[in-house]
């Protein structure tokens, strides 16, 4: 089997796979917890579904592909943010933080991408350098936030049997895999691209996989015997609080 038929076939797992993750947010109403994440995985298949009808259509699929990228890049910043505001929804001053943290982000990525189109070119390759440049530095971000939240995860009152856990695990890992994809695609022959590209699909359904698994699963509650931080954590919101209003 060629590597572009083993491409296309964990394609279409994918795409099932999403489906099914899609009714699991719905049947259980996830949705209303986690909006944000819930806008990420129902993008996702949108993107999924109309890439590959498109498939074979040049360069419509050239652009249908590279504006779905950049829509998800955006949604997938969104979700980090949704991990640490539903985290810290009992520490105002923290969450309002977080939010300001996440919107400075965003409006340096998009003069980033902006900033890239205007140097290299306005024409077709000029809109992939900038999205690839975006992606990169948003992927830095979210994979050193997520590792932030696991090395603090104890203060946090983080437990691997919750589901904002399962959504922090799937997304940093295919973060991590991306990352290294977008650092090497521009440099990558044409074999190595197509072999890129299957890690690349791979590593996506395997973080999909994590989410539906978590999703289905009974989540754990976290007790109080598990959150031995929990003091330090209100320490760092008092001192954020009156760093504020000041």
């Amino acid at each position: 089997m060629s590597l572009q038929a083993l491409i296309h076939d964990v394609w279409i797992v994918g795409i099932g796979v999403q489906a099914l993750l899609v009714l699991a947010i719905l049947a259980k109403r996830s949705w209303q917890k986690y909006p944000f994440f819930s806008a990420y995985v129902f993008f996702n298949l949108f993107e999924a579904a109309i890439t590959y009808a498109v498939f074979r259509k040049g360069m419509v699929y050239f652009y249908t592909f590279w504006i779905c990228e950049a829509i998800g890049i955006v949604l997938g910043l969104a979700v980090v943010r949704e991990i640490f505001t539903n985290l810290f929804t009992p520490h105002p001053a923290l969450r309002k933080l977080a939010t300001m943290i996440f919107g400075v982000a965003v409006i340096m990525l998009v003069v980033l991408a902006c900033g890239a189109i205007y140097i290299q070119s306005a024409d077709a390759r000029g809109m992939v350098n900038a999205i690839l440049l975006a992606a990169e530095a948003t992927r830095i971000v979210e994979v050193g936030l997520i590792m932030f939240l696991f090395l603090c995860s104890s203060a946090f009152g983080l437990h691997w049997r919750q589901s904002v856990f399962g959504i922090a695990l799937g997304l940093g890992t295919w973060a991590a895999v991306d990352l290294v994809n977008v650092t090497m695609m521009p440099h990558a022959s044409p074999t190595a691209s197509l072999v890129f590209s299957l890690i690349r699909v791979l590593a996506f359904t395997f973080s999909l996989l994590i989410w539906f698994g978590y999703l289905i699963a009974p989540e754990h509650a976290t007790s109080s015997a598990e959150i031995p931080k929990r003091a330090q954590l209100e320490q760092w919101n008092q001192a954020v609080m009156e760093l504020i209003s000041r």
